[in-house]
């Protein structure tokens, strides 16, 4: 099972974007620079604030910054979210 699970988030990444309001831990993981304390700080951040606005927001949280977000804006997406 975690097989399939890494093979489906490999597939997700080379054919569009992560959205980093609706991806999981193990989603958020395979984006070049996010180990597991990243992606749960990105959790952490959409727990607090319900979701990201747009992608450059990512940079609020603890440990993303602007050299995080240019290597990586291209494969990420902000979906839309209620408020």
């Amino acid at each position: 099972m975690k097989l399939l699970s890494v093979l489906l988030v490999g597939a997700t990444l080379c054919f569009g974007a992560v959205d980093i309001n609706k991806a999981d831990k193990a989603q958020l993981m395979e984006i070049k620079g996010v180990g597991e304390a990243k992606a749960n700080a990105i959790l952490e951040y959409r727990k607090e604030h319900k979701c990201f606005k747009t992608v450059e927001e990512i940079k609020n949280v603890k440990g993303f910054g602007v050299k995080f977000l240019e290597k990586n804006k291209s494969n990420l997406e902000a979906s839309s979210c209620k408020k």
